[in-house]
């Protein structure tokens, strides 16, 4: 009766993972305390190691109860208890790999394609490719960091990954965490301190000395080297700008970290590539591509140009002008159990292949319960409706590209229900191109974007490998295969003449949501009159006093603030005749008028909290601060009580609120735009 247990396939598999457990503790101590020239040997050990895992992984799947010789008791609960383990496993070793290849980690999110798409023996071969004084100048301070560690006067380290203990003894440590040295075992197994005071055990090889630390990364960034195509074929330039340092940022992070943290997560999810963008400064907000852009000589506005018949700015008609509507995604795969979704959303850029030629724009997806896998978003954002869920948005661009595209990252802005700690990952990718190889646009239709894992630097990653995996080799599995893969559904269309007519008066690069577009126009004329009609003289550069040219950029970042003046400007619309809603010069001036009675005096108030992203209760403590607030201007006929009133306090005056400097403001000329 034995003997016919042991040939049951569960247990045949909970055999070999307990023989691969030890397999992997075995390996796991030898990495602690191998030496450099040992690394390629323990990499190799540790690649196989991970395949065999998978192995047994992939053959757990294909179990089921019925194929079992004996009832087994609590058979789910056992098949999930081993699949755990094993998910464990696999990620041991990957963390391992990126420790013992940290340097070859690096090079695939820099986006060599070549280096994405070759295994671990191409990467070898590209390094062989390097000049002999490169490799023996690494060798050297490769050598010198190890010395240098393990001199025993050298008492403080900082970690360069982050750790989890594995057993009772050891310590927990995050990257970038300085940690003070006790003990420096042979066994490569450390006694440190963290700053709480707390001792415990920890890897060597997860320490650098700070000072070597920080200049080993300041060498890297000035040395970033991206081949870039310009309009006119030009290869290389080099870039060190924050896109690039967001770029590698990202491919320092430990991944594998995130993933343990938040669970069973699918193998293609990565940290956010776009949010990373986003907060890294102002270059890829909507605020800065709002302002106006300099010609190369800098002696004038680009795309600001007076028209003296018409007492307004001049259009301009751009290359892509297109209307995106975001309708769905499907089979988005779910992240792991102790997480808890904050927000699923979708960002949307113009890209390149290798470049962000365009703000960031965020779209926030809605979801039933009862089928999370399905993202839904709001054809047409009308009323009270949030702009964050507007579906609809509008793409302009002037590049001569011939790769430029949109770029539709889905994210997922998470928090640890254990930990608390929060994040955002990727849930795939995809690309539209929106030229052909012959230089003919797209054509307006809906488009079906299958999604791909990893980063856009990244070629050829499953969203969800286990998809593939469990799939049969017939072609009917394949096709089921294809159908559960992860997609997005996007319509494109070019605009009517009369939307066209309105998104000519907008910066050349920038992209939005419909539902404000007019608000848009105001600000640009607005901003047209101040800039080259009212200006004393055109060689002047001193502060213009204006509070909306002053501070409406900052409600493309506080979306409850632009909607709260798209509510009130509503309300002002429904109140005008016709004959006023023709007259351009009467309508500037209401909008002014609406802007300082709603928006204006919420931006320096103190009862405002600070907009951070998908906290919930600070959303809906902020929307009650401004319902309340736009309601007491509505029946006062205006802000002016409110501003007078003792009962409200309002931050420190900065003359930033009223002075317009745009030799601050404006945008150098980027011929890569």
């Amino acid at each position: 009766m034995a003997e016919r247990r042991a040939r049951g396939p569960l247990q045949r598999v909970q055999r070999r993972s307990r023989e691969l457990l030890g397999q992997v503790e075995a390996l796991r101590a030898e990495s602690a305390a191998a030496t450099p020239g040992q690394r390629e040997q323990l990499w190799l050990r540790c690649t196989q190691l991970k395949e065999l895992v998978e192995e047994n992984t992939k053959a757990l799947h294909a179990l089921k109860k019925a194929d079992e010789p004996a009832p087994v008791g609590n058979y789910s609960q056992r098949k999930e208890e081993e699949e755990k383990l094993l998910l464990k496993l696999s990620q041991q070793l990957q963390k391992l790999l990126l420790v013992l290849d940290q340097d070859n980690v690096t090079k695939n999110y820099a986006g060599d394609e070549e280096h994405e798409k070759g295994a671990h023996a191409e990467e070898g071969n590209e390094e062989e490719e390097e000049s002999e004084d490169e490799e023996s100048e690494e060798e050297d301070t490769e050598e010198d960091d190890e010395k240098l560690l393990d001199d025993p006067n050298v008492r403080e380290c900082v970690a360069v990954g982050n750790f989890d203990a594995q057993q009772e003894g050891d310590l927990t440590f995050v990257k970038g965490e300085i940690l003070l040295i006790h003990d420096k075992k042979a066994d490569g197994w450390w006694v440190a301190e963290n700053s709480k005071g707390e001792r415990g055990l920890v890897p060597r090889t997860y320490l650098a000395v700070p000072k070597e630390e920080e200049e080993s990364q300041e060498e890297s960034e000035e040395h970033i080297e991206v081949v870039d195509e310009t309009a006119d074929g030009t290869e290389i330039k080099k870039r060190t700008d924050s896109h690039w340092s967001a770029v590698r940022a990202i491919a320092e992070n430990d991944t594998v970290e995130v993933l343990t943290t938040t669970g069973a997560v699918p193998a293609g999810f990565r940290p956010s590539m776009l949010f990373q963008l986003l907060q890294e400064g102002e270059e890829f907000q909507a605020s800065h591509y709002l302002q106006p852009e300099l010609t190369t000589s800098q002696l004038a506005f680009k795309d600001l140009v007076w028209n003296s018949e018409k007492n307004t700015i001049h259009p301009r008609p751009t290359r892509v002008s297109l209307i995106v509507t975001l309708c769905s995604c499907k089979m988005i795969p779910l992240p792991g159990t102790g997480v808890r979704v904050l927000s699923r959303h979708v960002r949307l850029c113009l890209f390149d292949g290798s470049r962000v030629l365009s703000n960031i724009h965020t779209v926030r997806a809605t979801w039933l319960p009862k089928n999370p896998q399905t993202w839904t978003f709001s054809p047409r954002v009308m009323g009270i409706l949030p702009s964050l869920l507007d579906g609809d948005s509008f793409v302009r661009s002037n590049s001569l590209s011939s790769n430029i595209g949109i770029l539709f990252e889905l994210g997922i802005t998470y928090k640890c229900n254990s930990t608390g700690e929060r994040g955002e990952l990727s849930c795939g990718w995809a690309f539209l191109k929106l030229f052909t190889s012959s230089g003919i646009p797209v054509p307006s239709k809906m488009y079906e974007l299958v999604l791909s894992g990893g980063t856009p630097y990244e070629r050829g990653v499953e969203v969800d490998p286990s998809i593939s995996r469990r799939a049969g080799s017939g072609v009917f599995q394949q096709f089921l295969s294809l159908r559960k893969q992860p997609v997005l559904l996007v319509k494109v269309k070019s605009p009517s003449v009369h939307t066209k007519d309105i998104l000519n008066f907008l910066p050349e690069t920038l992209i939005g949501g419909m539902c404000y577009i007019h608000l848009l126009v105001f600000y640009r004329q607005i901003l047209g009159d101040a800039l080259l009609k009212d200006r004393m003289s055109m060689q002047s550069t001193d502060l213009i006093c204006n509070p909306v040219l002053a501070t409406f950029p900052q409600l493309l970042d506080q979306p409850d603030l632009m909607d709260a003046l798209r509510s009130a400007w509503a309300d002002k619309e429904r109140t005008l005749k016709r004959i006023e809603k023709r007259d351009q010069e009467f309508l500037k001036s209401a909008f002014v008028l609406v802007y300082h009675d709603s928006v204006f005096p919420l931006l320096c108030s103190t009862f405002l909290p600070s907009y951070r992203w998908a906290e919930e209760e600070v959303e809906l403590s902020r929307w009650k601060v401004i319902h309340d607030f736009l309601k007491r201007s509505q029946e006062k006929d205006g802000a002016l009580e409110y501003l007078l009133s003792s009962e409200n306090t309002h931050r420190a005056f900065d003359i930033s609120e009223l002075a317009y400097d745009f030799l601050g403001e404006v945008r150098e000329n980027n011929p890569g735009e």
